[in-house]
Order: C-alpha cells, then sequence, then structure tokens
C-alpha cells in the first residue's frame, strides 16, 4: 500500500487520533527518507482535518436530530414533564456535560426555581431557588442574556450566595452555560448546561442551548394553552347538560353550539361556521366583512342562493344589531353583527326556509360569536406575524448587523431568503402626515403575500421583497397602494441586494431616490434609482460607474471600438460646439456631411430620442466619465 494510503483506511474505519501516528512511526522505523517522511507528515495532517471536518458534521447532524425529535415531541405532546425532561436531556448529551437542568421563573416570590435536572447527585442543588440577579441561573433569568463561565466559583461577574454556591459546591459543578427560555419578550426560566471540570463553551453549544431553550418554552406554553382549553370544554360540556334539559329547540341549539366550538377547536373557517350553521337551521347564509364583501356563503339543499342585499339594508341593520346586542329582522331576512368588542368585523345575513323560533335565532347569533372568534383569531395572527416581519425589518435596518447568520435564520423562519436578490421601497404620499393605519395593513399583506418584509418608519412605508428589478416593484407599489388609499403614491426602489449587511444601505437609497422623485415632480410615480440617470448616480449607494456609462453610451462605445470610427469624439464635438453642425465640424476637420451622418448614425444606436434635453445631459456626463475612466470593455 503506497504511503499516505493508510490514512484514508483509518478515516474509513473512524479510527481514534491516536492511531494516526502509527503510519508515521512505521515509516521512521522502516528508514524512510526525509522528504517522505514530511510528505507522510503532510498527509497525517490533512487526514486529521478531515476526521476533525467529519467529526464536526456528524455532531451536527446528532443536534439537527435532536431538534426534530424534540419538535417531534412537541408535535405530539401529552406529557409536558416527559417533554421537558427530554430537551434536557438532550442538553446534556449534545454539549457533553455532566449535568443539565431546568429553572422555571416565580413571579409572586421574584426568584427562579428547579424543574427538571438530568445527571443531578446532590439533593441540595435539586432543591435550589435563585433569587433574581444573583448566581449565574438568576442573572440570566433577571436579564435574559446568556451566560456562561468557565469557572463559576471564581468568576466574580455573579454575585455569589452561601446558599447557591454550597449547592453548587455538592454537585461539583465548575463550568456552568445558561440560556433564557424566552415567550415573546417574557423570560419564564433558563435552561443551563454544567461540567465537574474547567471547560469553554462555544458559540455554536450556545446557539444550540438557545435552541432547545426554545422549544422548551413552546412546551409549557402549549401545556398552559391545553390546560386553559380542557378548562374551557370543560365549562362547555357543563353548560350543555344543562341546555339538554330543555326543550327541542334547545337541544338543537346545544348541537349547533357543539358543532360551532368543534370547528374552532379543530382549526375550521367562516365557511365551516356557515356551512355547520345552513345544516342545523336550513335556509341560505351570506358572510360579509366589515366592508360588505362576500367571505363565505353556505345553502341547504333545495334553497336558492342567497344574493348580496343592498349596502344600505346591510348598513342599517349591522348598527341596529350591534346597537340591540342581538339579531333583527329586515323582511325575510335574519341579520346579525360579527362584533368583537367595539370593532365591527362584518355581519351574517341569513334567509331561513322556515320560521325560526327564539332559540334558533340564539343559534344564529351564537354563530356570528364564534365567527367574530374565527375573524379576530385570523386578525391576530396576522398582526402577530406582521409584527414580527416588521420587527426583523426594523432590526435590520436600524442597528448594525453583527450575526448575519443569526438574522439569515430569522429571515428564513419568516420564508425570505436573505441570500437571493431582495429590493427596498420607501412609499409615501408626501404630505408629511405619515402612513396611516390603512398603509401600515396593506403594506404587511403585500409584503406577506410576496414572503417579504414591511413597516412604517420614517414618515413613510418600507417594503423588503423578493426580487431584482426595483423599479419594477417600485411602480407596482406606487400603483397598487395608491389604489387602495385612493390617493397618489410616490415609491422609490433600490437594489438589488444580498445579505443582512446590505438592507439598511439599500433602504437609504430607496428613500432618497423616493425624496429625488418628489423634487424632480415626479409624485404619484415609482422608479428606481438607476432610472433618475446621473440624479441616480449621485444617490445610490453603490456608484456603479461603469453601468451608468454603459446604459447610456454604451452602443456608441461599443460600435467605436470594433468599426474604429469616432462617433464618441463627434458626439463631443457637437455637444461643445452647443449642437452647431458647422462648429463640431471644423473642429473634427470634417465635411458637415459627415457630421450629419455621424449623428444619424448615433441615432441608430440611442434611439430617435437621444437628442432630448433630459437624455443629453445625462449622454454627456457619461461620456465625460467615460473619458476619465479610460475605454470600456466591448459590450457583446
Amino acid at each position: 500500500m503506497p504511503h499516505g494510503w493508510e490514512y484514508l483506511d483509518l478515516l474509513a474505519r473512524e479510527a481514534a487520533v491516536v492511531e494516526f501516528e502509527r503510519p508515521l512511526v512505521a515509516a521512521r522505523t522502516a528508514g524512510l527518507s526525509a522528504a517522505e517522511l514530511a510528505d507522510l507528515e503532510q498527509a497525517k495532517t490533512m487526514a486529521l482535518r478531515v476526521r476533525a471536518l467529519l467529526e464536526r458534521r456528524r455532531r451536527r447532524e446528532e443536534e439537527l436530530s435532536a431538534l426534530y425529535e424534540t419538535a417531534g415531541d412537541l408535535a405530539g405532546l401529552r406529557d409536558v414533564d416527559a417533554v421537558l425532561r427530554a430537551i434536557v436531556h438532550r442538553a446534556r448529551t449534545l454539549l457533553n456535560v455532566d449535568v443539565s437542568y431546568m429553572t422555571l421563573n416565580d413571579p409572586e416570590r421574584g426568584d427562579t426555581y428547579m424543574r427538571v435536572t438530568d445527571g443531578s447527585v446532590a439533593a441540595s442543588f435539586q432543591r435550589l431557588r435563585l433569587p433574581h440577579g444573583y448566581g449565574l441561573g438568576g442573572l440570566v433569568a433577571l436579564t435574559g442574556t446568556p451566560y456562561a463561565t468557565a469557572n463559576y466559583a471564581t468568576d466574580e461577574r455573579f454575585q455569589h450566595t452561601t446558599e447557591i454556591d454550597q449547592g453548587v459546591g455538592e454537585e461539583g459543578l465548575v463550568a456552568i452555560l445558561g440560556v433564557p427560555m424566552r415567550l415573546g419578550s417574557t423570560v419564564i426560566g433558563v435552561l443551563l448546561a454544567a461540567n465537574r471540570t474547567e471547560r469553554p463553551f462555544a458559540r455554536e453549544e450556545v446557539a444550540l442551548l438557545l435552541s432547545l431553550a426554545a422549544h422548551a418554552a413552546v412546551a409549557l406554553d402549549t401545556a398552559r394553552l391545553l390546560s386553559e382549553t380542557q378548562t374551557a370544554l370543560a365549562e362547555l360540556s357543563a353548560a350543555n347538560a344543562v341546555i339538554q334539559a330543555h326543550s327541542e329547540s334547545v337541544e338543537r341549539a346545544a348541537a349547533a353550539h357543539e358543532r360551532m366550538t368543534s370547528v374552532v377547536l379543530r382549526g375550521g373557517g367562516v365557511g365551516d361556521v356557515a356551512a355547520d350553521l345552513v345544516d342545523v337551521l336550513h335556509g341560505a347564509l351570506l358572510v360579509i366583512d366589515a366592508e360588505g364583501r362576500p367571505l363565505a356563503t353556505a345553502t341547504s339543499p333545495g334553497c336558492a342562493t342567497l344574493d348580496g342585499p343592498g349596502d344600505a339594508t346591510v348598513g342599517e341593520a349591522v348598527a341596529a344589531s350591534r346597537g340591540e346586542g342581538r339579531s333583527v329582522r329586515r323582511g325575510e331576512l335574519i341579520i346579525a353583527a360579527v362584533v368583537a368588542g367595539a370593532d365591527n368585523l362584518g355581519a351574517l345575513v341569513f334567509r331561513p326556509d322556515r320560521t325560526l323560533s327564539e332559540m334558533d335565532q340564539r343559534i344564529l347569533e351564537r354563530a356570528a360569536q364564534v365567527t367574530a372568534l374565527l375573524l379576530l383569531f385570523r386578525r391576530t395572527v396576522a398582526d402577530a406575524e406582521a409584527q414580527v416581519r416588521g420587527d426583523l425589518l426594523d432590526d435590520l435596518i436600524s442597528r448594525p448587523v453583527r450575526d448575519p447568520a443569526a438574522a439569515r435564520s430569522r429571515a428564513a423562519r419568516l420564508g425570505l431568503d436573505l441570500d437571493a436578490p431582495f429590493v427596498l421601497v420607501a412609499a409615501g404620499d408626501g404630505t408629511g402626515d405619515g402612513p396611516g393605519q390603512r398603509a401600515t395593513s396593506w403594506a404587511r399583506t403585500f409584503a406577506a403575500a410576496r414572503h417579504g418584509l414591511a413597516l412604517t418608519r420614517d414618515d413613510r412605508v418600507a417594503l423588503l421583497l423578493p426580487g431584482d428589478d426595483p423599479a419594477d416593484i417600485a411602480r407596482q407599489v406606487a400603483r397598487e397602494l395608491g389604489r387602495a388609499l385612493g390617493h397618489a403614491v410616490t415609491a422609490g426602489g433600490a437594489g438589488p441586494s444580498r445579505g443582512a449587511a446590505a438592507v439598511a444601505p439599500a433602504y437609504r437609497e430607496a428613500g432618497r431616490c423616493l425624496s429625488a422623485l418628489v423634487t424632480l415632480g415626479r409624485a404619484g410615480a415609482g422608479a428606481g434609482t438607476a432610472e433618475l440617470g446621473y440624479v441616480g448616480l449621485l444617490l445610490g449607494d453603490r456608484r456603479d460607474v461603469t453601468g451608468f456609462v454603459t446604459a447610456l453610451a454604451g452602443p456608441v462605445i461599443d460600435y467605436d471600438a470594433r468599426r474604429g470610427t469616432a462617433l464618441i469624439r463627434t458626439l463631443e464635438a457637437w455637444f461643445d460646439a452647443g449642437g452647431a453642425l458647422g462648429r463640431a465640424a471644423e473642429t473634427l476637420h470634417v465635411h458637415v456631411n459627415t457630421v450629419t451622418q455621424r449623428l444619424e448614425r448615433v441615432a441608430q444606436l440611442l434611439g430617435e430620442n437621444w437628442d432630448e434635453p433630459r437624455r443629453v445631459l445625462d449622454l454627456q456626463l457619461a461620456l465625460r466619465l467615460h473619458r476619465l475612466r479610460g475605454p470600456l470593455e466591448p459590450v457583446d
């Protein structure tokens, strides 16, 4: 076997590090030359590097597998204690530490207490309670910030107490890492990993423990929600038992109530509620939103579909229903307002195929309440997601990106790839009053539908959208936002850009583009920086001079380069002569007809409107920049 091939065998066998010295020892014993020994030493070094890489990848696969298993545990959550024990055990295994444990915050006592431990042997340690701000775990619980120490006993960053130091000492812990468990902005506990010997904790280990802490927080919140749901179901069952003691109409109301509750619990929508309602009451139903637009329709077999009633009828009936707090009759229709507090969310417009009793009308009103709950939940979910998207965009714009990987991960969870091309758009109406709620709502919906981000800041709407054509997207935003608001909107686009660090510069460039459009009298339009000619060149952060020159004068430059003509010199002479053909011809020492023919060729290359004043100014600047920068490469 050739020298060095032994290391491939060692790699294939996943041999221990010490075995990688044997081929080198054997080679020295065999009397190989210094050059051969050096080659073998290099082969050993490369093999060890490959082994380390394979070990890291294996480790990463184990971590991902553990996170997937944890997610699976959450999906099938039945026993929250079992899930938390599994998370703590995985933290101990993956970080290869002696002990892992979890503490939960006690708001009433103002401290954090042991909830789950793995690998602990000291009873006093398992009963510890850490006041907020004391010890490593108490400091994490107070600040919501990860902390790590290679030697806790000698680390003066933490406030030591006799009780905490005694518990940690009896457990024999030396190195400790703690990360917060969060629900939104609230810290509910701390997940910790500890070793009985000194050791540092790598950033990857901190990130892994944070991921496990996030899963633990979800498990606790899910358990809370399940408990609340079970309590609600118990209350509904008790109410149902009382209703069943009444007449047949009351029983029908209870059955309808159960069906609609089931819709909520199984994650159904407004259409499911409508279908269940007409199945119980029989007739035709139309569900409309606050603007009178249809949300769902349902019709019992043999009934005619309900056409939308007049706006005046709906508006008056909904107002009456809201005022009376119950459904109202209007001819053959029964209308129940869908409200949540003071919010008008829409209405149920029902045409029964038989006379309804008072209890049947209560069923309709319950359906309106369930519909309000579903619409409110849908709005809450949409608002929460929009807030998360807006927070990410605000962070990318207003704060330096110190951890691109973390920003990339946050964006990926929202369906956005920051490594792919994206554009920034700044839009406003030029009034200085700032965007209203309707503009904010439109921007969030528009961005979410395209896996982008949106927020309102600096008296304007800011959007980050996947794509590589800022001008086209800016025009679309100006057009559609203007239509939604009922007045003209101006939008400036910048990009395309890639990477989290490019968001803030692109936003500033889009803002300058918006201001330039308003200043140039183009309010109500949408454009990208590149479309503003020399103004765009001055506004852009990237100063793409080559692109500017190529876009304006590239065909002429290329023509001269390929054919050895003098179109550029002719243009420059013509500009210097103020457009006088005779003076340009004298400068070039050619006949006037020659100048005319050359300018006709320029028109063929640049388009018939090349000599419009605005384009002439951009072209003169492009030729001057070309002269200063030197020749461009011919365009293919």
